[in-house]
C-alpha cells in the first residue's frame, strides 16, 4: 500500500478540511446522505445532535449515528447540542464517533469528566461556544482540548447567516487554546460557512470548515462546492498567515530519522507519547531480502509536525543515530 494512503480513498493535498453537516440533508434518507458525502469528496461527516432543550430543535441521537456508521468509512464528527452530555457520552463513543464536541455552556461540573472520558476512549474531544460566549470560558479546560469549535451562528438550526464579526474576533485567537498540542489540535468553524467566507476563515487559521446548507441546496454541485471551499480556505491561509507560501498538506509525511529497528521503535514510542503519530517503514536503500533486525528503518511523521518534533526530539534522534552508527535522513516523502 502506498505510504500514508487509505484503501479506496485518495489523500487530500491541502490544509483545510470540510466536515459536511447532514442537518440540511434529507433526514428520511440519511444513509444515502453520508454515502453521497463520501462519494463527493467530503473529509468528514458532521453530526448535529439536538435535544430540543439546549437548543429549540430536535434531530437524532446515538442510535441513528450507530446505524449510519456502517454506511461510510469517513470520520464521524459529533456536535452535541444537548444539556447533559455527560450521562450519554458512552452511547456516542459506542456509536463510533471519531470526535465529540459539546458546549461549554452546559453545567460546569460535567465538562472536565466528559472531556477526559472522550480522550480516554482515544477520540478527539472538543468544546464549542455560542457566538456571545467569550473564548476565555474555555481556558480552564485547555489542556483537555483537541478541538475548539467557534459557532458563527446561534446553534439550533441550519441555513442561518454567517456572523462575520464573531469569526474575526474568535477564530485566530482560538488557536492559542491549542498550543499544548504538538499534533492534531483543530479549530472548527460551524455556522453559515460557504465559498463566500472560506477564504476569510482560512486566513484566520481555521482547520475544519463545517458546511451544511451550501452543500445540500437544490441544484448544488456538492463535490465542486467542497473543492472550492477547501481551495479558498487554503488560499486565505497562504496569503493571510503564511507569507504567501502554500500551506503544508495535511496528509504529507516526512522522514524524521533512519535508525536500526530497536532504536527506531524506541524513538517512535517516545514521539507518539508526546502526541505525534509515527509510521515505521523498512528503508528502501537496503536490499529487499535483508533481515529485519539488520536493516534500517525509517520513521515517518506528518510534515506539519516536523518542526515540533525536531525541537522536542532532534537531540534524542541524533544521540540514537550516533549510538547505532546509522545515518539519519530528513527528506520528504509524499503519501
Amino acid at each position: 500500500m502506498k505510504r500514508g494512503s487509505t484503501p479506496g480513498r485518495q489523500p487530500q493535498l491541502g490544509r483545510a478540511r470540510v466536515a459536511a453537516s447532514i442537518l440540511d440533508a434529507d433526514l428520511g434518507n440519511l444513509a444515502n446522505a453520508v454515502k453521497r458525502v463520501e462519494r463527493e469528496g467530503g473529509d468528514r461527516v458532521h453530526l448535529d445532535v439536538m435535544d430540543a432543550h439546549f437548543v429549540p430543535n430536535l434531530t437524532f441521537g446515538a442510535r441513528t449515528i450507530k446505524a449510519l456508521r456502517r454506511r461510510t468509512r469517513l470520520p464521524f464528527d459529533a456536535h452535541l447540542m444537548i444539556t447533559d452530555p455527560g450521562p450519554y457520552i458512552e452511547e456516542y463513543l459506542d456509536a463510533g464517533c471519531d470526535s465529540i464536541t459539546f458546549h461549554v455552556e452546559v453545567s460546569a461540573d460535567q465538562i472536565e469528566p466528559t472531556l477526559r472520558r472522550i480522550r480516554e476512549a482515544g477520540r478527539a474531544a472538543g468544546l464549542a461556544l455560542r457566538p456571545k460566549t467569550p473564548l476565555s470560558a474555555l481556558e480552564p479546560y485547555r489542556e483537555l482540548l483537541d478541538i475548539v469549535m467557534v459557532m458563527t451562528v446561534e446553534p439550533g438550526f441550519g441555513g442561518q447567516a454567517f456572523m462575520d464579526d464573531v469569526a474575526r474576533a474568535k477564530v485566530l485567537k482560538a488557536r492559542d487554546l491549542l498550543t499544548h498540542k504538538l499534533h492534531g489540535g483543530e479549530v472548527h468553524v460551524d455556522g453559515g460557512v460557504s465559498r463566500d467566507n472560506a477564504e476569510l476563515l482560512g486566513g484566520f487559521g481555521a482547520d475544519i470548515l463545517v458546511v451544511g446548507s451550501a452543500l445540500w441546496g437544490e441544484g448544488h454541485d456538492m463535490g465542486r462546492e467542497i473543492r472550492l471551499i477547501r481551495a479558498l480556505a487554503d488560499e486565505g491561509y497562504q496569503y493571510g498567515l503564511n507569507d504567501g507560501v502554500p500551506p503544508i498538506p495535511r496528509d504529507k509525511l516526512v522522514t524524521f530519522a533512519t535508525l536500526s529497528r530497536a532504536e527506531a521503535r524506541t524513538l517512535r514510542e517516545e514521539i507518539e507519547a508526546a502526541g505525534i503519530p509515527v509510521l515505521l517503514f523498512r528503508s528502501p536503500d537496503d536490499p529487499p531480502d535483508m533481515d529485519d533486525e539488520s536493516r534500517r528503518w525509517e520513521l515517518l511523521l506528518p510534515a506539519s509536525s516536523e518542526a515540533a518534533a525536531t525541537e522536542r526530539f532532534g537531540a534524542r534522534r541524533d544521540s540514537l543515530r550516533r549510538s547505532g552508527s546509522v545515518a539519519a535522513t530528513s527528506g520528504p516523502h509524499s503519501p
